[in-house]
Order: structure tokens, then sequence, then C-alpha cells
């Protein structure tokens, strides 16, 4: 299954190679974290797996930003 749902995406975010950039969605949110680097962001993944958007972004913050 597929599902596309049409947004005005900045140019600057589109440029970023997709290696580098996590997704996250939920009932009410869209959110997108930017890594320097591919092995942040799977380091990212593997450490968030399972948390709410809350939680993840407490992660982010603490650990990338």
């Amino acid at each position: 299954m597929m599902i596309c749902i049409p947004a005005k995406i900045p140019p600057e975010l589109s440029a970023i190679d997709d290696e580098l950039k996590a997704i996250y969605h939920s009932k009410d949110s869209f959110c997108i974290w930017v890594f320097t680097t591919k092995s942040d962001r799977n380091q990212f993944i593997e450490a968030t797996a399972g948390m709410n958007k809350v939680a993840r972004s407490d992660y982010y913050v603490k650990n990338y930003t």
C-alpha cells in the first residue's frame, strides 16, 4: 500500500539527502528530523524505536542539537 499526502515541501528540505532524514507521523503531526551523517540518523532510528513523538523529539534535542 502507498499513501501520498500532498504538501508544500520547502525546496531546502527536498534538497537534503533522504539518508539524512528521519520521518515520523501520528494522527495529528508529521515530523522530519535532519542529521549531519547517515550514521547519526541510523543511531537515532535504533535508539528511538517505539518512542512517541515527544520522547523522540526530546531525544533529538538532547543528542543532536
